[in-house]
């Protein structure tokens, strides 16, 4: 989850014509639809946890939580996930959250993944549904790679953002590529947000309409590095160089961001 910019916006709604491939021609391959209760699958999801002090203090983007899995952080109820962001001094930090990775425990080379999800609102949220290579293969960030499938800042409410980050294309550079679509209720509505990744290109998508197309440019590693298998994660950051750019509203907490589901497809 990297700072983002706007190079592109569309209404949902708009693109009809580009819709995904037939799910009938793939096959699902993982899924955790969240029908348990408590904490969620152990066999399926890992924590980042703390401050990101252990990289650079805030996760390398001045962030102000503290992740934890602690059940008032991340839980299953009612046959959905809910990582809930608190006001809450947690390890020195002001702000306790929780951010959950599929690392170690399942990750994919290309195909079809999404999620079912309703956003938090408000100035200093900054939700994301992100993807990190397993295993570097080409070193560190952000030469293996990144993969935004959604990101959205509350102080830019319902603009929903899909972008990647390579060696090449990156925010540190000012070259990272992405683009933003406008969904009117993201943070009353469940939508479905989503990419189909192949060894040629990634769409992005929400609600099945497609927004951005990220294409191979070359087989260079530097401005194409998917190639190789990518976990998921699932966070909520708070304030940082993106989500903090007009400040916290400090009156907006507790915020959720709940989730129907993830499965993806080969």
């Amino acid at each position: 989850m990297r700072l983002a910019s706007l190079f592109f916006v569309a209404w949902l709604g708009c693109f009809t014509d580009d819709t995904p491939k037939e799910k009938s021609k793939m096959k699902l391959v993982w899924s955790d639809e969240f029908d348990n209760s408590g904490a969620p699958s152990p066999a399926n999801w890992d924590y980042d946890l703390g401050d990101g002090c252990h990289f650079s203090c805030g996760w390398g983007n001045n962030e102000k939580q503290f992740y934890t899995k602690e059940k008032e952080n991340v839980r299953v109820e009612g046959g959905m996930l809910i990582i809930e962001t608190k006001k809450k001094e947690t390890e020195g930090s002001p702000y306790s959250s929780a951010r959950l990775l599929t690392k170690g425990k399942a990750a994919w080379l290309y195909g079809k993944i999404e999620v079912k999800a309703k956003l938090p609102q408000g100035k200093g949220t900054w939700p994301a549904i992100w993807m990190l290579p397993e295993n570097r293969k080409y070193g560190g960030w952000p030469a293996s790679g990144e993969i935004d499938i959604m990101e959205h800042v509350g102080f830019d409410q319902n603009g929903v953002h899909g972008t990647v980050h390579t060696d090449a294309f990156n925010h540190t550079k000012n070259t990272q590529k992405g683009e933003k679509i406008i969904v009117s209720n993201v943070s009353s509505e469940f939508h479905i947000y989503s990419i189909e990744w192949s060894a040629e290109k990634i769409d992005f998508f929400v609600d099945d309409a497609k927004y951005f197309t990220f294409t191979k440019y070359s087989n260079d590693f530097k401005e194409w590095p998917f190639d190789q298998p990518f976990h998921l994660i699932m966070n909520i950051a708070v304030g940082g160089n993106w989500g903090g750019q007009q400040g916290i509203d400090e009156t907006v907490w507790p915020q959720q961001m709940v989730v129907d589901y993830v499965r993806v497809y080969q």
